[in-house]
C-alpha cells in the first residue's frame, strides 16, 4: 500500500530533509541527499544505505524513475510538486530526492590498488566531484582526501560527480597519516610544482602510484613537494601560469593512465 501523500512543507520528514542542505544538520545526522533520477539510480544501484526516497508522481514523468521506485524494498513517499520545489536544489526539480546515510572509509579499509588521486585541502567542491568523475573515466581506483577543505557530502561534490561518488572509495584523512601508509604499502607519489624540472609528458609512472595535487590557492607546500617521490609539471605556454584543478587532474590523469 503507497505511503499517505505529503503535502505540507512543515512535515517532519521534509524539515528533516530540507535540513540536510546544511554542512552542520548533514554533520550531525551522518545523512545527506542525493538529488535527481540519475544520482538516486547510481546510489541505489551501488548498494548505499538510503533512508527514504522522496518523489513527487506529477513532477516525475520518466519511465525509467518509475521503473526505479517499482524496485525498491520498501515504499517511497511521495509529496506534492510544491513540496518538491520547497526541498529541490535547483529550478526545475526532477521530482526524486534520496536521504542517504554517509559513509566514512579510512586507510585501513583501502584494499591495494594501482592508480589513486589524493587532494590536499581542496576548496571547490565542485572540482572535487569532477576529478571524481574524471578518475573513474580513466579507471583510476581511488581518491583520497587530506587535510580537510571541501566536505565530500556537499551537494556540488554530489552533482558534479555524476554518480561516481557512489562507486569510488574516498578516503578522508591526514597528509601526514597518509604518508606513512603510501610509504609502506610502497606507493610512488606523484607530486605536482610549476617548478618542477620533469614534465608531466615524459614520466613512466611505477605502479602502485598516487597522484598528489595541491589546492586551487597554494598548490603543495615545500615540505609536501619534498616527500613525493617525483614532481611533475605542466608548461604553460600562454599569459596564464596554473590550470584549474581539476582539469589539471584531467591532463595528468589521461597521461599517467594511459
Amino acid at each position: 500500500m503507497q505511503k499517505p501523500l505529503i503535502t505540507s512543507t512543515s512535515n517532519s520528514l521534509i524539515k528533516q530533509a530540507r535540513a540536510l542542505r546544511q554542512k552542520k544538520a548533514r554533520n550531525e545526522s551522518g545523512l545527506f541527499l542525493v538529488e535527481g533520477i540519475h544520482h538516486v539510480g547510481e546510489v541505489v544501484e551501488a548498494g548505499w544505505e538510503v533512508e527514504t526516497i522522496l518523489y513527487s508522481s506529477g513532477v516525475l514523468t520518466s519511465p525509467f524513475a518509475h521503473e526505479l521506485i517499482s524496485r525498491f524494498s520498501f515504499k517511497p513517499q511521495p509529496v506534492t510538486a510544491q513540496v518538491m520545489e520547497s526541498l529541490a536544489d535547483k529550478e526545475n526539480p526532477q521530482g526524486i530526492i534520496a536521504i542517504v546515510r554517509q559513509k566514512k572509509s579510512q586507510l585501513k579499509d583501502v584494499k591495494p590498488f594501482k592508480r589513486a588521486v589524493a587532494l590536499v585541502s581542496p576548496q571547490d567542491p565542485g572540482n572535487v566531484g569532477t576529478i571524481l568523475r574524471t578518475l573513474d573515466a580513466v579507471g583510476v581506483d581511488a581518491l583520497f582526501l587530506l587535510g580537510g577543505g571541501v566536505e565530500l557530502y556537499h551537494p556540488s561534490v554530489i552533482r558534479a560527480s555524476m554518480g561516481t561518488l557512489f562507486w569510488k572509495p574516498v578516503i578522508q584523512t591526514s597528509f601526514h597519516d597518509f604518508l606513512g601508509w603510501a610509504r609502506e604499502g610502497k606507493y610512488q607519489l606523484i607530486g605536482t610544482s610549476a617548478k618542477a624540472e620533469v614534465d608531466y609528458q615524459t614520466l613512466v609512472p611505477q605502479i602502485p602510484w598516487v597522484l598528489v595535487l595541491g589546492n586551487e590557492q597554494k598548490g603543495l607546500s615545500q615540505e609536501q613537494t619534498a616527500v613525493c617521490d617525483v614532481t611533475l609539471s605542466m608548461p604553460m605556454q600562454g599569459r596564464v601560469s596554473s590550470l584549474n584543478l581539476a582539469v589539471a587532474a584531467g591532463v595528468l590523469l589521461y597521461q599517467l593512465a594511459k
